[in-house]
């Protein structure tokens, strides 16, 4: 990642991205992940008002909603005629159950081409490989083959790797044929287990992009349904309390945690460590993520202190079937904020680690 303004380049796959990425798992609708239905109405209209705000960046999939997210990023496209110049839509391709061969990964960009409107794909990444055998991707013929083949056609501009579990990804990663690397829930306030793959990725000379960045909603607004999960699942109490202790020390500097979330995550890509996606789901979401990002976000939550770097939440997207798994409370660290000159009387309590 290169320049520390609004507009960046990721890695060298000569994209321009904006500092914040519209996320579109919720578009289609995932009531079961975001706590409510998005109606196709509001997603077309977030889409349009995400092209008429300074986000330049959409992110979506082949498989969310079953292709529904891209159906209306395709429509709002088209309703505002045709996608701007500087706008950037990356997607995934994905399984069909559990087909994940390379003939699925050929239709999945065919789909994704054809949903969205456009001719060529600028940036498209393996989806969360994980849950498939790694020597029937990596095999010759196989999904990553694939990719790789339709980059050199010039269907797809550039291929990434987007996932959760660190240890599955860096097998991955060590291909060496991937351009750009997505990771999600990983690198958050709470969970900093993707510090070393992201640092390994960087010297690799590939665009990081972090997603994700409130734990899938727990770092969002208080009563909100997702704000008692992490990582798409119900959060422990230990990771609940760790929460609103972090909440407790921005309502001390007059600053709403989502905000400090994303102020701390876009500071860090400023710095090379990456860019950050953030889920949009209303049209004033849209509007409102900018000066989010530009707002400066207590110096307690750890931008200037160190880093645990633990393996973090066992977190991964559930898939249609999936049985209800709890997150793994001994897998959980969260940051251990210091401050140089502490700004406030009393001591911020210790966070971590959780156990």
């Amino acid at each position: 990642m290169t320049g520390t303004g609004w507009m960046r380049e990721l890695g060298q796959t000569g994209i321009s991205v904006s500092a914040i990425t519209a996320g579109g798992s919720p578009l289609g609708s995932m009531p079961v992940l975001y706590g409510r239905e998005v109606s196709a109405d509001e997603g077309i209209r977030t889409v349009r008002a995400v092209l008429d705000s300074d986000i330049r960046t959409m992110d979506t999939a082949n498989g969310y909603s079953d292709g529904e997210s891209e159906r209306r990023i395709g429509a709002g496209i088209a309703q505002a005629g045709g996608l701007p110049a500087d706008v950037v839509v990356i997607t995934k391709v994905g399984p069909k159950g559990r087909d994940y061969s390379g003939n699925r990964v050929r239709a999945s960009v065919e789909e994704s081409r054809s949903r969205l409107g456009l001719d060529r794909l600028p940036l498209v990444h393996l989806h969360d490989p994980e849950g498939h055998d790694f020597g029937e991707l990596t095999a010759s013929g196989g999904a990553v083959d694939a990719l790789v083949r339709l980059k050199e056609s010039g269907v797809v501009g550039s291929i990434g790797l987007a996932g959760g579990p660190v240890q599955e990804m860096a097998r991955y990663l060590a291909l060496g044929v991937f351009d750009a690397l997505l990771v999600h829930n990983r690198w958050t306030l709470l969970d900093r287990s993707a510090g070393d793959l992201l640092d390994d990725a960087a010297a690799r000379g590939l665009g990081l992009i972090n997603a994700a960045v409130y734990g899938g909603g727990i770092l969002t607004s208080p009563g909100s349904p997702a704000a008692a999960r992490y990582g798409y699942r119900p959060a422990p109490p230990e990771v609940l309390d760790a929460v609103e202790a972090m909440r407790a020390v921005c309502a001390r500097f007059g600053v709403d945690l989502t905000t400090a979330a994303l102020r701390v995550d876009c500071s860090q890509a400023g710095q090379g460590r990456s860019r950050t996606v953030t889920v949009l789901t209303t049209p004033c979401t849209a509007r409102g993520s900018s000066p989010c990002a530009s707002r400066r976000s207590p110096s307690l939550l750890g931008d200037q202190g160190p880093v645990d770097r633990s393996r973090g939440v066992d977190v991964r997207l559930p898939r249609q079937g999936d049985q209800p798994r709890p997150c793994r409370r001994d897998r959980i660290r969260s940051v251990r904020p210091r401050a140089r000159r502490p700004a406030h009387p009393r001591a911020l309590p210790r966070l971590g680690p959780l156990a």
